[in-house]
């Protein structure tokens, strides 16, 4: 398994611990800044990770800036991103459970990095259940298609 990981300036106080977090357990990761000479806007990085996991490159991704918000909200312009933003690990489990997230956005602003690295931990080890849910995630592509949910 391998991970797209992307940050703005305020997203970059995660990164390393959520490195060390995905070292830990055996998953590999590209990084997709922030670099020096980078714009320091984070949609570019959303972007950046979510080609990488919408191509097969990566097979999920984690992606930060202040809050994780604007982040995720850049990451799921990009058709076949479901990117969530958590700062909890209950939501980070559902998200995983339910909608079959395939990215995870953090917040450097509002969580800590202990709790970042539980949350990463919580989603990375997180399974898709299928079933009922699988029903709303195929309605994710239908609305990304322009076609009638009804």
């Amino acid at each position: 398994m391998k991970f797209a990981i992307a940050c703005d300036p305020a997203g970059e106080v995660l990164k390393q611990p959520i490195k060390d977090t995905l070292t830990e357990l055996g998953i590999e990761y590209e990084d997709f800044g922030i670099n020096e000479g980078d714009p320091r806007d984070y949609p570019v990085f959303a972007v950046r990770a979510a080609k990488a996991v919408v191509s097969g490159a990566c097979d999920r991704g984690i992606i930060l800036c202040g809050t994780g918000v604007g982040i995720s909200i850049a990451a799921n312009k990009v058709k076949g991103i479901r990117c969530c933003c958590c700062s909890d690990c209950y939501s980070a489990k559902m998200s995983r459970a339910h909608n079959d997230a395939n990215m995870l956005a953090l917040g450097g602003r509002v969580i800590a990095p202990e709790l970042a690295k539980l949350i990463v931990e919580t989603w990375v080890k997180g399974e898709f259940e299928g079933g009922r849910h699988q029903r709303r995630v195929d309605m994710f592509t239908l609305i990304e298609n322009g076609e009638p949910l009804e």
